[in-house]
């Protein structure tokens, strides 16, 4: 019956410790490769909006409804003040482009922007023009039914 109300801010901490050590002994170590065009998603705002709904309700139940759809949808909007600055206009060689093209063009991915339109305009075209709203509200159901799966593993063995 104890309910540890900084469970998820704590577990997404540990899982961010860990990932900006991957990122920096393989992509800057190994490769060289900007730390800036490969930081981890911004999970903690879902985390903190999880535990606070836990710590309110005192429900699991809700918990896993409320505060894992608030998890799915809060996702993508949390990572715009960490990419807004790479939206920035600078000269170069005579053009304009934003930071972010800029590191597109010196850097190559395999992800490339054309590449990613064409997959968003085939697979959710059904949707609509926008696709960020289906996908946000998708991740939600899908983190209440992983959450409900975790509480299930944590009855089980407890």
């Amino acid at each position: 019956r104890y309910r540890l109300p900084v469970g998820a801010t704590l577990c997404v901490l540990a899982l961010l410790l860990g990932e900006w050590i991957n990122r920096y002994m393989n992509f800057w170590g190994w490769t060289y490769f900007p730390i800036n065009i490969c930081f981890p998603s911004q999970l903690v705002p879902g985390a903190i909006l999880l535990d606070v709904i836990l710590m309110l309700s005192g429900s699991m139940t809700l918990t896993a409804v409320a505060g894992g759809l608030g998890w799915g949808l809060i996702f993508y909007p949390s990572n715009w003040p960490v990419i807004a600055p790479l939206h920035q206009p600078v000269e170069y060689n005579g053009m304009m482009f934003t930071l972010a093209d800029l590191s597109g063009y010196q850097y190559v991915r395999t992800g490339t922007p054309e590449y990613i339109r064409m997959v968003e305009k085939g697979t959710l075209r059904t949707f609509g023009k926008d696709v960020a709203p289906v996908s946000a509200f998708f991740s939600g159901f899908v983190s209440v039914i992983i959450y409900f799966l975790w509480h299930f593993f944590g009855k089980w063995f407890s």
